[in-house]
């Protein structure tokens, strides 16, 4: 029979591996949100590779950003 430490050493546990599990399933969607597209959302031109490289997540090509920045 469980005495109260064990009892609570279990449920610590367990909160433990459902807190760890929120916070992977956090991190993987951050890093789907900083997948760069390879073309743009806006006219479908390539994005060049250094901008990928540079920008994380970066979705319009230069052009594109710089209309929708003016």
């Amino acid at each position: 029979m469980a005495d109260a430490a064990d009892i609570a050493a279990e449920r610590e546990c367990i909160l433990r591996q459902e807190a760890l599990a929120r916070l992977h399933s956090a991190r993987g969607a951050q890093r789907a949100d900083l997948t760069s597209r390879a073309t743009c959302e806006e006219c479908g031109d390539p994005i060049p590779e250094a901008r990928r490289a540079a920008v994380p997540g970066v979705r319009l090509c230069i052009t594109c950003q710089k209309e929708l920045e003016a």
